[in-house]
């Protein structure tokens, strides 16, 4: 499924929208995305982290990248309207959006569950997406081909206890791909998928699991071919597709 044929200017002359660039795998698929060729706009909500991933990539002496700070949490329509029309006029459009930005929130059963938290969670892993896909689908459309992938989660695909908001945010993710991949499938050359990446050695993982010996997973920097693959054209006819990564316990 995911084998290709990589290379350095695999995804050379493409712009590629990555939520959550600023550690993780939004930092690896960022900075690999970059490695080969594609100019990479990195999206977080801290600015110094946000400018360290810019300097690795400029020092690689890769495209260069553009940094757009933004809380999704606290992001408002207007917000992802503005990052669109700024995206359009430095670029002319996008061929590529990553959703990798998440946020566990806590693990509580629902009896339990703070209301607060639980709009707080949903605002990041489920309405921003909708939020900023609705404003980039235009954009997505300006190119031959174009590609958007959600990353998702098992708990995402079957109820998990004690998950709440994240895992309730994921399953709705999951629908959102489907819908959308569904609705441009017709008369566009976008195409949407979704991919679980399983367990790796994050700070959402070391939260969700802190008893677990974290180094038995793999690091993100491992797990960015498949990133890589559905930005590309390889994955052309790639469309509507629940992924998973086969690796460990999940």
């Amino acid at each position: 499924m995911f084998e290709f044929s990589d290379a350095p200017d695999l995804l050379e002359g493409k712009v590629i929208l990555v939520t959550g660039a600023t550690s993780g795998l939004g930092r690896a698929c960022a900075i690999d995305f970059a490695a080969r060729g594609a100019s990479v706009i990195l999206l977080g909500r801290n600015v110094s982290a946000l400018e360290q991933v810019y300097d690795e990539i400029e020092q690689a002496g890769y495209p260069q990248p553009a940094i757009y700070p933004m809380n999704l949490e606290g992001a408002a329509e207007k917000d992802y309207d503005d990052l669109a029309a700024n995206i359009d006029k430095a670029f002319g459009r996008l061929d590529g959006l990553l959703h990798n930005a998440a946020w566990l929130g806590a693990l509580t059963p629902i009896q339990h569950y703070q209301t607060e938290l639980w709009y707080r969670v949903m605002q990041v892993n489920l309405n921003a997406p909708f939020m900023l896909s609705r404003a980039c689908l235009g954009l997505l459309n300006v190119p031959d081909t174009a590609s958007m992938v959600f990353v998702s989660d098992a708990v995402g695909r079957h109820g998990k206890a004690y998950w709440g908001a994240y895992g309730i945010a994921k399953a709705g993710l999951e629908n959102l791909m489907q819908i959308i991949a569904d609705e441009v499938e017709v008369n566009t050359a976008i195409r949407v998928n979704s991919i679980d990446p399983g367990p790796m050695q994050t700070k959402l993982r070391r939260n969700a699991y802190p008893a677990e010996d974290i180094d038995q997973h793999p690091k993100p920097e491992e797990l960015t071919g498949p990133f890589i693959y559905l930005m590309s054209d390889a994955s052309i006819d790639i469309r509507g597709q629940a992924l998973s990564i086969p690796h460990g316990k999940q």
